[in-house]
Order: structure tokens, then C-alpha cells, then sequence
């Protein structure tokens, strides 16, 4: 497998060991109760035991492992350059943020026996959906960079032609994954609770479909 910087790997390895340490050692001051589940209202709708606080960090872990595997498999499809690594590396790395500050959150919540995200002072899904559009303004930045694979990029059938769609698609594809990322960034600032949570989804989907449409026009030419 190509090589990564050190760095990268370290701060890869804390990102994806961090929730889990953080909640270890907030365990033995939660309540023995803590909301474990809330409705789309911000009503908790479940409560659950303080040990279900540990089940996101063990996803976080799954995640920074799958996207570990995926940075691994996509490289070796890169005759060469380390391009696909990187930005694997880099969308891991921002997934793995992105977890951390839910992460933060819940045991927030958790202490606080919090039963109506309304009544917080933050906004989960605007914090939520305001780094989600970050991570698509990084990522449609070095999207165009990845080389043809399997995994990662705007990958379609159509796409897969040859390398000059691919590109095309790539190029496309990061830019309009950059503009989707500005779109939620604004509705994550001037909406809030479920109207931002279906507006930001909405926005994403609506792109992955002008991507796919856009992959096939290429091919086509």
C-alpha cells in the first residue's frame, strides 16, 4: 500500500479512538438513565442505560476501520500517484470529525438528561448538517483529483467508460458537490430543527441525481 504521512496517521487513529476514550471516561458520571432516543419533535422517546452512551464510539471505530479499508483497496487500483489515498485519508478524517462533535453531543445530552433538543441553546441538526456542508466543500474540492477505481469518486457505469469521461464526471462532480455544500451550509444557517433536516438531505439526494444524469450525458457524447 502507498504511504501516508505519519501525521495523517496518527490523527486518523486519535480521531477514531477519541469517542470512545472521552466516553469511558464520562461512564462513571453519567446517570444510570440517559436519553437514549429522541423523535423528530426533539421529544426523547427513549430512554435507555448510560452503557448505550459506548455504541457510537464503537461505530466511529467501524467507520475510521471501513474507510481505512476502502483508502487501502482504492490505492492499489491507482497505477500511480497517491491520489486515491489521499482523498480517502481526507474524507475519513472529516467523517471522523464529524463523528466526534455528535459524539460530544450525546454525552452532552446524556449528563444533562436533556428531554427536549428544542429547549438546547444549539441546534443539533444545524451543527450537524453546518459541518456536513464543510466536509462537501473539501471534498468537492479534491474530488477531481482521484483517479478511475472502484470506490471512490462519482463512480456510474457511464462514468467507467474511459478516462476521459471519468474525468469529466470527477470535474463536474466536485464542483457541483462544492455549490451542494455552500446550498446546506445556508440552509443549516437560516432554517433550524426538522426543516433543515429534511432541506439539507434533500439538497444532497438532488445532487447524487444531477451526478448520475450528468455521468450517462457524458458517455454519451
Amino acid at each position: 500500500m502507498k504511504k501516508i504521512k505519519t501525521s495523517y496517521l496518527i490523527l486518523y487513529v486519535f480521531l477514531m479512538l477519541l469517542p470512545l476514550i472521552l466516553t469511558l471516561a464520562a461512564l462513571p458520571h453519567l446517570p444510570e438513565e440517559i436519553p437514549a432516543h429522541y423523535g423528530f419533535s426533539g421529544q426523547v422517546d427513549r430512554w435507555g442505560s448510560k452503557y448505550e452512551a459506548l455504541i457510537f464510539p464503537v461505530i466511529t471505530i467501524c467507520f475510521g476501520a471501513l474507510m481505512a479499508l476502502i483508502a487501502r483497496l482504492a490505492a492499489h487500483q491507482e497505477k500511480s500517484g497517491t491520489n486515491n489515498l489521499r482523498t480517502c485519508v481526507i474524507s475519513g478524517l472529516l467523517g471522523l470529525a464529524l463523528f466526534n462533535a455528535m459524539n460530544l453531543f450525546f454525552l452532552y445530552t446524556a449528563f444533562a438528561q436533556t428531554e427536549n433538543l428544542n429547549a438546547l441553546a444549539l441546534d443539533i441538526y444545524q451543527i450537524m448538517f453546518l459541518l456536513l456542508g464543510l466536509t462537501l466543500l473539501v471534498l468537492g474540492n479534491i474530488m477531481p483529483k482521484v483517479r478511475m477505481n472502484s470506490l471512490v469518486g462519482l463512480r456510474t457505469k457511464w462514468s467507467m467508460k474511459n478516462e476521459q469521461v471519468w474525468k469529466k464526471c470527477q470535474r463536474f462532480g466536485g464542483i457541483s458537490l462544492m455549490i451542494t455544500g455552500i446550498l446546506t451550509i445556508l440552509v443549516s444557517l437560516l432554517t433550524g430543527g426538522i426543516l433543515c433536516f429534511i432541506l439539507s438531505p434533500t439538497l444532497i439526494l438532488g445532487d447524487c441525481g444531477l451526478c448520475v444524469w450528468y455521468s450517462r450525458r457524458a458517455a454519451e457524447e
